[in-house]
């Protein structure tokens, strides 16, 4: 990956979008790439909107602004997409990934997306492992099925660090996402 790869996540405060930037960041680094990550709050307080940004490439990043045309836009809350443009500024060739209990096909019927779009029920996979409704670790998983941004072990060595005894539950997580997510072109 040569290229400077730019994520947008969407998210409500508490659901974990601004851990999710954050650990992908570090396993880049980990991994000897350049990565930055930073959130955007609007009223800081749970349940709230919020953006993370996150940005990876195997050169020196100068850029620090937000990210006004993200190559992925990933979104842990389904409820957003009726408050939000979620593809806001999306690339061309971007793609989309979903919380959602919809197809692939549903969300792009429905919203009219014509991007690549990647979904993923990581409400039930998180409440089923982890025993919490906290979307972002199962939304890293499908990132890097849609991605492959960073390898699934340098991820697990994050997780491990960051969760320490509920690490398991959240790898967990991230694996069975990877597995179970569905791409529609």
């Amino acid at each position: 990956m040569a290229e400077l790869l730019e994520i947008r996540w969407h998210g409500r405060g508490g659901l974990g979008a601004v851990t999710s930037a954050e650990l992908v960041a570090r396993a880049a680094i980990s991994e000897g790439k350049y990565a930055q990550s930073f959130p955007s709050f609007g009223p800081e307080r749970r349940g709230a909107p919020v953006l993370a940004f996150l940005r990876v490439s195997d050169e020196f990043i100068k850029s620090r602004t937000v990210i006004y045309k993200p190559d992925v836009v990933a979104v842990l809350d389904p409820g957003l997409l009726h408050v939000v443009d979620v593809t806001s500024g999306l690339k061309e060739n971007g793609k989309i990934i979903i919380n959602s209990r919809k197809s692939p096909a549903e969300l792009k019927s429905e919203f009219g997306y014509k991007w690549p779009v990647a979904a993923i029920n990581a409400t039930k996979i998180a409440r089923e492992t982890i025993g919490l409704p906290i979307t972002n670790t199962a939304l890293i998983g499908a990132l890097l099925k849609v991605t492959e941004i960073v390898k699934m072990d340098s991820l697990v060595t994050q997780l491990q660090e960051r969760f320490g005894p509920r690490a398991k539950a959240n790898i967990e997580a991230m694996k069975r996402a990877y597995d179970e997510t569905v791409v529609k072109e």
